[in-house]
């Protein structure tokens, strides 16, 4: 069987793990076994992260909206179906973002919703 010798290879292999493994702690970003380990549980991490971050914001805009509704005498619910109804197009994230920032213009959103569904 013929000798494998992989000097630059392994080198550059384990340079581009340990590059990876930059700012993590202690032997996680010096030797190349448990930083390759770190590497790919961050990687793991990550990528089931970026799906879950998607989750997350829509569930902050939707307490947000709820909060704000409450205090329109509205209900989450109630609001999101009076704005269908209403066939007002305004997504979670902008209704939150109004709620937060502009609590008024949010007032006169839930009041003409309530209005157009009622009648």
């Amino acid at each position: 069987m013929s000798r494998v010798k992989r000097g630059n290879v392994r080198q550059k292999r384990h340079k581009k793990i340990l590059k990876l493994a930059k700012g993590f702690r202690g032997s996680h970003s010096k030797l190349f076994r448990t930083a390759n380990q770190q590497v790919m549980k961050a990687l793991r991490n990550a990528y089931r992260d970026r799906r879950r971050r998607k989750r997350d914001f829509r569930r902050l805009w939707i307490a947000r909206i709820n909060a704000a509704a409450r205090l329109n005498g509205m209900s989450y619910s109630r609001l999101i179906g009076a704005l269908k109804q209403a066939e007002i197009g305004l997504n979670r994230k902008m209704l939150a973002e109004l709620a937060v920032l502009d609590p008024a213009a949010f007032a006169k959103v839930v009041e003409t919703a309530a209005t157009k569904s009622d009648g």
